[in-house]
């Protein structure tokens, strides 16, 4: 199976926390059943990657019904491209954990 992830046309947010972006843009690409974004920036003050901004380090937790059928890699990239320009320019390290409905052990 080939997965093709494009980047989402992002509206412009940049007004708004990073966290709130990222919160923005998985949303419009995936239509998750569950997100959330953490900012685990604070756990890495004063370390390589950390810009200063409080903004650097982010952690997402994305349910949707897109990663059905799909490889970790696969949802991996789709979140990726969802996400391309800010893991460009502004996110420095992001810890990734998918699933499909119904995935999830409670």
């Amino acid at each position: 199976m080939t997965v093709t992830a494009t980047p989402a046309a992002a509206p412009v947010l940049t007004n708004l926390p990073l966290v709130d972006q990222i919160a923005a843009r998985l949303t419009d690409a995936l239509a998750p059943t569950d997100l959330q974004v953490v900012n685990d920036s604070h756990h890495h003050a004063g370390h390589m990657g950390d810009n200063g901004t409080g903004e650097s380090h982010f952690s997402v937790v994305v349910e949707s019904a897109a990663f059905a059928g799909l490889s970790r890699v696969a949802r991996q990239r789709l979140v990726n491209a969802a996400l391309a320009d800010l893991l460009a320019t502004r996110i420095h390290a992001l810890a990734i954990r998918t699933f499909a409905p119904g995935e999830r052990v409670a």
